[in-house]
């Protein structure tokens, strides 16, 4: 194996490493030793402390201020099939320990000792999402590792996020790898979707809710659900399978809902389930207007707060869904308020229920937290891996 070119870190900045981190910011780099310019985006390096001892191996992006990700601790694994064939292994075992079906996230970046890869699965087929240039540069070897792995009949990429942009990568979808339909199907707590892997958003499903999902079969049955912020019917889909009376689904785009219409469909519950177009404040509003109740509302919007910079205006607005929502609920109602936003903590969720129903003049019970499920495990030393909440509140007149 080739000598790898050293990245050397500043003294005492590699005590975040030693403790089980994985990135490198551009600050903690000693540029004088090893200048970052001399790199080019997607190299992999050896990381070095202070004093030449060698810390791991890592992928460098140095016009980032993330400027490297740690993908190993041994000198003689760097990236490559080898490393990526025994990462994906770890990674399946955990999710054949969770689930007796194959539909889950397969890969969830740092949380998996992968940075930059996330890979869905859908069955045979797997879906890929590249986020850094050095998985970018390896795209052909996580391909074969798939192949030698799970064996797939078909592998796509879903390379149009928008972390792609920071790393200085071009945006595309294509078919790595045997046959990828438009949509492919799912189960997710026994209830069957289709999936628009090839258009849809990020991967074309969120697994992440998958067990916040499942909490409803407890309290839908017989009742008259709203899912606000719908997609293609994850939350609304759900419910009326596990025995809503009524399910109305918003959301802005056509084509989510036409999904939403087909996936109800194919549960057999599309005559419990309407849809509804457009922008979900003004439909809440209207619905206030024409005196609408709903017994359970579902809100599980997109983040709100995608950068610290945005997190007044994101309070904002899980402020006023919130309200909107509390507003349109029967009288003892079930609100289910999700964020997906990782700076939007859950302490301040909660903050936003209580002062929403106090607004309203109701009163909040808390009676279930949902987090993200076992295939978006947590990193210990990365927070950030940690950004999903779903909190379900009784909704009580004062």
């Amino acid at each position: 194996m080739s000598v790898l070119p050293a990245l050397r870190l500043k003294s005492q900045e590699d005590r975040r490493l030693r403790e089980g981190h994985l990135w490198i910011y551009s600050n903690e780099v000693d540029v004088v030793a090893t200048p970052l310019k001399d790199f080019t985006a997607g190299d992999q390096v050896r990381v070095e402390d202070s004093k030449g001892k060698f810390i791991g191996v890592a992928t460098v992006t140095p016009n980032s201020l993330i400027c490297g990700r740690l993908l190993s601790r041994d000198e003689k694994y760097p990236l490559n099939k080898s490393l990526l064939v025994h990462r994906l292994q770890v990674a399946l075992a955990l999710r054949e320990m969770l689930y007796d079906q194959p539909y889950y996230r397969l890969v969830y970046g740092d949380s998996d000792f992968l940075p930059g890869l996330v890979i869905d699965r859908f069955g045979d087929i797997c879906v890929v999402q590249i986020a850094s240039a050095g998985m970018e540069r390896v795209k052909g070897e996580i391909v074969e590792a798939l192949q030698q792995v799970l064996a797939p009949t078909g592998i796509l990429f879903k390379n149009d996020g928008k972390m792609r942009d920071v790393e200085g990568l071009e945006s595309y979808v294509e078919v790595a790898a045997g046959e990828v339909p438009l949509e492919v199907p799912l189960l997710e707590n026994g209830v069957k979707f289709l999936a628009p892997v090839q258009s849809g958003q990020k991967t074309g499903w969120f697994y992440d809710h998958r067990e916040a999902r499942a909490e409803l079969a407890r309290m839908v049955k017989g009742k008259r659900v709203l899912d606000v912020f719908s997609y293609v019917g994850g939350w609304g889909v759900q419910a009326a399978a596990f025995g809503a009376a009524e399910v109305t689904c918003v959301d802005a785009s056509a084509s989510a809902l036409a999904m939403v219409a087909k996936n109800a469909a194919l549960n057999g519950v599309g005559d419990k389930v309407k849809t509804l177009q457009g922008d979900a404040f003004d439909i809440l509003t209207s619905l206030k207007q024409s005196g609408e109740k709903f017994d359970v509302i579902i809100l599980d919007p997109p983040a709100f707060i995608t950068k610290r910079k945005d997190h007044k205006n994101g309070l904002a607005a899980y402020r006023r869904a919130n309200e909107l929502a509390m507003r349109l609920l029967s009288r003892e109602g079930l609100l289910v308020s999700g964020s997906c936003s990782l700076h939007l903590s859950r302490p301040e969720l909660v903050e936003i229920i209580r002062a929403s129903a106090r607004h309203v003049d109701r009163s909040a019970q808390i009676i279930h937290h949902g987090h993200q499920g076992g295939d978006h495990p947590i990193h210990p030393s990365i927070p950030e891996t940690e950004y999903l909440k779903a909190v379900f509140t009784r909704i009580l007149p004062a």
